[in-house]
């Protein structure tokens, strides 16, 4: 299963879709992973039936530097439907995956990209990704700016960021970054609806579910 609720700090996945890194409780066991598991399981179907998204409630904030230069805060994209991930620049391998799945929902969304929906990407390398270097990866990944926001601060202000939105990290000594994947999605109230564990999910889903956040909009 890789697309989970309510989870939040308490499980994420390390560069693949199937993989649990619980941060705060490693001593947990197998009887408290397999009630977790089914309560996920139940929530999802829950959610099927009912065809709305859950809510895990409302989304951390922030406010970090855009691949311009410029501030961006959560608050200041209300309105909007936003899918937040976390990657770094020179990451050779999982993160241009999560990239490019992310770059194809793109012409896929039409005219609602950048005025309904937006992706934000926090880098988790802020010594290295500096404004510039982030620009020329969006640049080289086919992000559109008009809808897409890579951010990066402090190593303070991302290692807040990352804590309240369920990330680990842990830097290797060559520079490499070791961090879980999770892609939130927070409606245009700021809410945080759903997590994607992982990059191997359905690029479908993720699509359904973005378009649905967008309809209960229009419905409000």
């Amino acid at each position: 299963m890789v697309r989970i609720w309510g989870v939040g700090e308490e499980a994420a996945g390390m560069g693949g879709g199937s993989v649990h890194m619980w941060n705060r409780w490693p001593g947990m066991s197998l009887i408290t992973l397999a009630v977790v598991g089914w309560l996920a399981l139940s929530l999802s179907q829950a959610a099927g039936e009912s065809g709305d998204l859950p809510k895990i409630g409302l989304a951390p904030a922030f406010s970090l530097t855009t691949q311009e230069g410029a501030r961006l805060a959560l608050k200041g994209l209300r309105g909007k439907v936003v899918a937040v991930t976390f990657l770094y620049a020179s990451c050779a391998d999982t993160c241009p995956l999560l990239t490019a799945k992310l770059a194809g929902l793109q012409a896929r969304l039409g005219t609602a990209f950048g005025a309904k929906v937006f992706f934000v990407a926090i880098t988790m390398d802020p010594e290295r990704d500096t404004p510039a270097v982030l620009k020329r990866y969006a640049q080289a990944h086919g992000a559109n700016p008009a809808g897409w926001a890579f951010l990066t601060g402090t190593l303070a202000e991302i290692q807040q960021v990352a804590r309240h939105y369920g990330i680990y990290a842990q830097k290797r000594p060559r520079g490499a970054v070791d961090h879980t994947f999770l892609t939130s999605l927070i409606d245009h109230r700021g809410t945080l609806h759903v997590q994607y564990l992982g990059v191997r999910f359905d690029p479908e889903e993720l699509l359904r579910d973005l378009q649905a956040l967008v309809q209960e909009e229009a419905r409000s």
